[in-house]
């Protein structure tokens, strides 16, 4: 039986490409506990260049989310684009799930790449990491930029109505759908002006090809 083509796999060798124009490679770094973390890093790394670590947030790796800016940013920075645990090819063993131990993660891989002192941007969920690993590393994180980030939220504030949700869970199932309706969802609340009408058979690609399994 021939094996179904993939819009949305298709779609990430294309972004493959345009990270490896960006100057970029892909790497993995095995951390030693069962956690293995995939990051994209500088081919040739420029002493005079300042370091920068992108963190992306829910909904797919970082291919899919930095691909836009990772050729100009790349200009002026050594550019270090990670996956977080579970997306891309990004995983662990252990069973910590939280932000603190995402940064405990990256700041490893930092180590590992030779970098000492970097700036971060945190997009979404990403921004938790990013601030977690600011609050934990002092002494590496020079500036860090948080992108709609709502690092005050708090779990009273879903319970209180302040968000589209009405519970913690309901949150976790958009920002981690599983289904191509919870993946509409995802667009829907995630984008000012969602593009209308895309059938449901590439949302049940996406969530196949893309989308963290936790």
């Amino acid at each position: 039986m021939a094996k179904r083509f993939s819009i949305a796999a298709a779609r990430e060798r294309c972004l493959r490409k345009q990270f490896l124009w960006a100057g970029l490679k892909s790497t993995t770094t095995d951390l030693g506990d069962g956690t293995i973390i995939h990051c994209w890093v500088p081919k040739n790394p420029t002493e005079s260049k300042p370091n920068l670590l992108l963190i992306h947030g829910y909904g797919a790796n970082s291919l899919w989310q930095f691909n836009n800016i990772v050729r100009p940013v790349a200009r002026h920075f050594n550019l270090y684009v990670p996956d977080l645990n579970f997306f891309g090819w990004s995983w662990t063993t252990r069973p910590e799930r939280t932000e603190s131990f995402q940064a405990q993660c990256f700041a490893r891989l930092m180590d590992g790449q030779g970098v000492r002192r970097m700036h971060v941007v945190g997009l979404s969920y990403g921004g938790f990491v990013g601030y977690s690993l600011a609050a934990q590393y002092k002494e590496k994180v020079d500036r860090l930029v948080l992108c709609c980030s709502g690092v005050t939220v708090e779990e009273t504030d879903v319970e209180a109505g302040l968000l589209h949700v009405k519970s913690v869970d309901e949150f976790v199932n958009i920002l981690l759908p599983q289904t191509a309706a919870r993946a509409k969802d995802l667009i829907r609340y995630t984008f000012y002006k969602p593009i209308k009408g895309i059938p449901t058979f590439i949302f049940k690609d996406l969530v196949k090809v893309i989308l963290p399994k936790t």
